[in-house]
């Protein structure tokens, strides 16, 4: 009896310790190492039968990523060991048209199997990796990239060659002899004889060369003047396109910054990069390799359609006028505009260059450096000419994302994505033919991948709503755009070697990438991975709601999360903050998980103190197609600001928030938002944090800024408007600014600058935290901490909760 009593009164003491909720929320919690949250799915790929799928998880306590392997059709994963990931099936898989042989990367080498035998040749040994893997569409030859060489291997055997020898030198057989050189010949009789023995020694080398084609290949000299920048080799090995540009091409002047916590004791330095306007992208030229008949041509770009037009003509005659007013003619000249646009090969975002299987056949996606135009062009081999097949144009500027484009399975038809419509969609077109819309509505298709057979699409799409993405198809040959997926949620996916599956990636608002397998016809999914632990898991997380702010600016809606208690009635007469997101083109209103997620906690942690929250994706916000991003052109702080306050006034006619306590805060873009918040709606937030901000954009980098505000010599007046530092008299309102000072994308001089700008005007309640060892994305834990201590002491102070 008494052990049947001891046995109950501990159950009963144990009961309330399982069933208990988690604790309140606190700071060191949720800014701890995210590793307490479990780790995301990472990078997966199928095996090459198909049975299997590989992924990847970052080791808790450690940078290392594990790959590990999970049965398609559901059950254990094995984390693989070394031994297991040196007999895994690797990634980058290519296949030829008849799936005979597939070639794929494994530790930066290449290895080919027969996938009728199963047998299986490592191609490369080198300590260099190697990239681009290629096989011609016969399945004959393998071509591969390592470092700036291309080498290819017939996988009938044999060893490998290198494809091409590309030197940017002048061809030694054009050397002009030098009046001083003939008069040294004729003199003497000794350098007459080392010269004839040395051309004997060439000749018969270029002609042992020539009969033997074991020999390595003759070197292609395009000039000393130039320098390579990229390059591209044809599957079938006959043609190489090379990406060239000036060799003394003037970079700018390189900002610094300075490491002060050190391993040495010393503060170093470190360059990082040039400023907006200092150093415009050096114009790149193509030149046409035929490695047949050894030749070199140039592929002009002068015939482009619109090359020779200036399209900120208006904006040039502006500035150039008040220029000479003041005398400054000489900068006046300078901004002359160029009879031909210089342009670049578009490569950062998409593949830059793309042969068709065959390799009778090649693109190339071409950019004016005024941002204004993007061509895709081919190639017309016999006459050594580019031949544009379609022109895209903006009076913004074209934008970095969604260029993707390649050949459909005929090697005759490209296909592209444009957003010409007002929104990112799929297009066909026959060389030479008409464009044929494959996708087309106010919605976004991203991510296309091209199915094995060749016959279908796969994207994905926000088609049901903007923060609703998922799986569709289309036929190439056009037709109802179908959806394969409802998560809502989908992240990525990667089509099986047969392309009857789908590996996919989704998430939820508080559940990182997770991985399953489906049928590419749709049906429910085959759930492989929960990563998740439970610390995390059981907590009682808010769900964002997804609100629609009306806009008073005629922008139409905007879209919002909102965070807040479960009962609305609560929120009355509550505080409020605004989050702001950053990157600019970057959407965060969805239903994934975001990569704000520690904001997110925050966020969680602001409710339970009795705040709400409302999280705006702003104009220039990704996803909501092409008006919506090219808003803030010339005008970069406005448009945003304007949907920041319809979000103020949403939440005191819908929430009941006393428009006298909202705070702001948000980072990078976010950062410089909350700036111009302040400094341009005086007394509207009660208090605000810009973390990491950009204060004046003529010090940002080149490549994002001068898309939306053209350069700072030819539209100083885009730059004014823009910056928040122009505004810095205006400040009333209490502000916290905190930057890493190793940052080099922001460069934290961009908030001291501002910081002594208030010094000068002597204005009150700004403060300042740097953190000596953190970049633009901060990564330390103590950092975190410590810098939303400050945030929600801010917000406690002012806000009054």
């Amino acid at each position: 009896m008494r052990t049947l009593a001891t046995a109950l009164l501990a159950a009963l003491a144990a009961a309330p310790a399982l069933a208990a909720p988690p604790p309140p929320l606190d700071m060191e919690t949720i800014m701890a190492d995210p590793d307490w949250i479990g780790q995301a799915v990472e990078d997966p790929y199928w095996s090459v039968d198909g049975s299997q799928v590989y992924y990847s998880l970052k080791r808790d306590g450690s940078p290392v990523r594990e790959l590990y392997r999970v049965p398609a059709a559901g059950g254990a994963a094995v984390k693989l060991d070394p031994a297991g990931m040196a007999s895994a099936d690797g990634t980058k898989q290519v296949f030829d048209h008849e799936h005979r042989h597939v070639a794929f990367l494994r530790h930066g080498d290449v290895f080919l199997r027969d996938l009728g035998t199963g047998s299986t040749v490592q191609v490369t040994r080198s300590a260099k990796p190697e990239t681009s893997l290629h096989l011609s569409a016969d399945g004959r030859l393998l071509t591969w990239r390592s470092g700036d060489d291309w080498f290819a291997y017939a996988t009938s055997g044999g060893p490998a060659w290198q494809a091409a020898v590309v030197s940017a030198k002048d061809d030694p057989k054009n050397d002009k002899r030098s009046d001083l050189e003939d008069q040294q010949q004729a003199l003497f009789s000794t350098l007459r004889g080392i010269k004839a023995d040395d051309k004997a020694m060439k000749d018969d080398a270029d002609a042992q060369a020539a009969a033997d084609p074991s020999h390595a290949p003759q070197t292609f000299y395009i000039g000393k003047d130039v320098a390579v920048v990229d390059s591209s080799l044809s599957p079938d090995g006959r043609y190489m396109l090379v990406v060239t540009k000036a060799k003394d091409a003037d970079g700018g002047k390189v900002a610094d910054l300075t490491h002060y916590v050190t391993d040495s004791g010393y503060a170093e330095p470190e360059a990082t990069r040039s400023y907006v306007g200092r150093s415009d992208p050096s114009p790149q030229a193509l030149k046409l390799l035929d490695l047949r008949a050894h030749a070199v041509y140039n592929l002009d770009t002068t015939g482009l359609p619109g090359i020779h037009d200036d399209p900120l003509a208006d904006i040039r005659a502006k500035t150039v006028a008040a220029l000479r007013k003041e005398g400054k003619d000489d900068r006046a000249d300078a901004l002359a505009a160029p009879k031909t646009r210089p342009v670049i090969v578009n490569a950062e975002y998409s593949p830059g260059i793309v042969w068709s299987d065959d390799g009778h056949e090649v693109a190339v996606q071409l950019e004016s450096v005024d941002n204004k135009d993007r061509w895709i062009a081919t190639v017309d081999f016999d006459r050594h000419a580019l031949v544009t097949q379609h022109r895209l144009s903006d009076k913004a500027w074209i934008n970095w994302d969604n260029n993707d484009f390649g050949f459909l399975r005929d090697g005759r038809t490209l296909w592209y994505q444009s957003e010409e419509s007002g929104y990112a969609h799929l297009y066909t077109r026959a060389l030479g033919g008409k464009a044929v819309a494959l996708t087309s509505g106010h919605f976004e298709v991203d991510h296309p991948v091209l199915s094995a057979d060749g016959k279908t699409f796969y994207v994905r799409s926000n088609q049901v709503a903007p923060y609703s993405y998922d799986i569709y198809k289309v036929a190439v040959s056009g037709g109802a755009l179908t959806r394969v997926t409802k998560y809502e949620s989908l992240d990525d996916f990667a089509l099986s070697p047969n392309g009857r599956e789908l590996a996919v990636l989704h998430s939820s608002p508080y559940v990182p990438p997770q991985l399953s397998t489906g049928s590419v016809d749709g049906g429910t999914p085959r759930e492989l991975t929960h990563t998740v632990k439970p610390a995390f898991a059981e907590r009682a997380w808010i769900a964002p709601k997804i609100v629609q702010v009306p806009s008073s600016h005629g922008a139409g809606t905007i879209y919002a999360k909102f965070y807040g208690p479960a009962d609305a009635a609560q929120a009355a007469s509550r505080p409020a903050v605004l989050f702001v997101h950053g990157a600019g083109y970057l959407q965060n209103v969805h239903l994934s998980y975001p990569s704000y997620f520690r904001e997110q906690m925050f966020h969680n942690l602001l409710v339970q103190r009795g705040y709400v929250v409302l999280d705006m994706d702003y104009r220039a916000s990704k996803g909501y197609g092409r008006d919506w991003r090219t808003a803030i052109y010339r005008n970069m702080g406005h448009p945003e600001l304007e949907d920041l306050l319809d979000g103020k006034a949403w939440l005191v006619k819908n929430q009941g928030v006393d428009p006298k306590r909202v705070g702001i805060y948000g980072g990078s873009y976010g950062g410089f938002m909350t700036l111009m918040a302040l400094l341009r709606a005086p007394g509207e937030f009660a208090a605000g944090a810009a973390l990491r901000p950009v204060t004046d954009w003529t010090s940002y980098n080149h490549d994002y800024t001068a898309g939306i505000l053209n350069d700072p010599q030819l539209d100083p007046e885009a730059y004014a408007t823009s910056s928040p530092i122009q505004y810095a008299d205006k400040l009333q309102d209490p502000l916290l600014i905190e930057h890493g000072l190793i940052d080099d994308n922001v460069l934290a001089s961009d908030s001291i600058r501002l910081y002594q700008r208030f010094i000068e005007l002597h204005k009150k309640n700004f403060w300042m935290s740097l953190y000596p060892m953190e970049r633009h994305g901060f990564v330390h834990p103590d950092s975190w901490h410590d810098e939303y201590r400050r945030i929600d002491e801010l917000f406690h102070d002012r806000l009054g909760q």
